[in-house]
């Protein structure tokens, strides 16, 4: 998507050094959501897979298909022609006076529900929808997180969750925060990275407030200079935690000297493969239920090579529309680089701010319910 209605969502945060993120304890989810129900903590067998005629059933709401009208598997498009159609025989009529017979088009293949890999038994998706509220805690311009105290942050989740549990009775909703625990920066701090890692205070905040709500904690990656590679493997005392979860924001993943906030960035299969497979090997070895691995683009350039992204059994991927502006570009974007180019599951971003001052609107859980597939990852700035 090109044009006015999506631009950078670039905000400069400086703060002091950051050392190696160091956890003072074990978070667990302890409480149960009145939206949601209780989260398993522990998976079962990594052998086990979800019940896969409940995940296929599922699978196929979602895709939320439209009325197939007229059209039927083999056929072909071939008017039936009338007999004796012959130019000066008496049974000649002129074309507008032929009837022809309707001959149903062909029903053109359905890209949703996507056929991949069963996750493992455990699984949140698609069985539960994610409603996420963003942000950083130094910045009020970076989303809700950092504009409001924790106590009105939760509040606010709150009500956004039950708003959207009552517009879709049939799927349970997890409360989530998406905190920008590496962001990227204009300026190249100490190291030339342009990206600037969060403390590990600030992280065990957004996880106590994640587990206040019983709900989970998305670790969102804005590289800058650095890469996936580097960056991913820092977090793992963190995503050993069975509620937290990773977010990579490839609009801020540059390179060839372009600065963050002046250009657009890309993150390609291999990538996010990386990320998915490192995800992965932590479920492995800590008997976790799947993680979730968030991929926000608004762009073609944004994700390159789509059809060789891989959801393993132990990691299920998450392709979030992330772009603000109108509902007619909102929803462009995500028809021509969600919905057209598939993965495993969707997402939907909304703005509170940008959204009206671009668009004149904040699409409602209804309008975006509309969408084909309906997305099960929300996430507000």
């Amino acid at each position: 998507m090109t044009g006015r209605g999506l631009i950078v969502r670039f905000c400069v945060i400086g703060i002091a050094g950051i050392g190696s993120p160091v956890l003072t304890g074990r978070s667990q989810i302890t409480k149960t959501s009145p939206m949601a129900g209780p989260l398993a903590v522990v998976a079962p067998a990594r052998s086990a897979t979800v019940d896969e005629a409940a995940y296929n059933a599922k699978m196929l709401a979602l895709a939320n298909l439209p009325p197939r009208t007229n059209c039927a598997a083999g056929t072909t498009v071939s008017p039936a022609k009338a007999s004796a159609e012959v130019p000066g025989t008496a049974a000649f009529k002129p074309a507008a006076f032929v009837a022809h017979r309707a001959v149903p088009h062909p029903c053109p293949a359905a890209l949703w529900p996507v056929h991949t890999v069963y996750p493992n038994a455990g699984a949140l998706l698609p069985f539960k929808r994610i409603v996420a509220y963003y942000g950083n805690f130094y910045s009020p311009r970076m989303g809700v997180l950092g504009e409001y105290p924790p106590d009105k942050v939760l509040a606010m989740l709150g009500s956004a969750a039950t708003a959207w549990a009552k517009a879709d009775p049939s799927t349970p909703v997890v409360p989530a925060l998406d905190y920008i625990v590496v962001a990227a920066q204009h300026v190249p701090w100490r190291d030339g990275m342009y990206r600037m890692r969060m403390p590990p205070g600030q992280i065990e905040k957004a996880i106590s407030m994640a587990n206040q709500v019983n709900g989970l904690l998305f670790l969102d990656v804005q590289p800058g200079w650095s890469t996936v590679e580097i960056e991913v493997p820092r977090l793992a005392p963190y995503l050993k935690l069975p509620n937290v979860e990773l977010a990579l924001d490839p609009e801020f993943a540059l390179t060839e000297s372009k600065r963050p906030g002046a250009w657009r960035g890309t993150m390609n299969a291999s990538d996010i493969n990386f990320a998915a497979r490192f995800l992965a090997k932590i479920v492995q070895q800590n008997h976790l239920p799947p993680k979730i691995l968030v991929v926000h683009r608004f762009t073609q350039r944004m994700v390159t090579d789509f059809g060789a992204i891989r959801p393993l059994p132990e990691v299920e991927i998450v392709m979030d529309m992330d772009g603000f502006g109108s509902p007619a570009l909102k929803l462009a974007a995500y028809r021509d680089f969600i919905a057209r180019q598939p993965v495993q599951f969707t997402g939907f971003k909304l703005f509170y701010k940008n959204d009206v001052k671009w668009g004149g609107i904040l699409m409602t859980p209804g309008q975006v319910l509309r969408l084909s597939p309906q997305p099960s990852f929300i996430m507000y700035q």
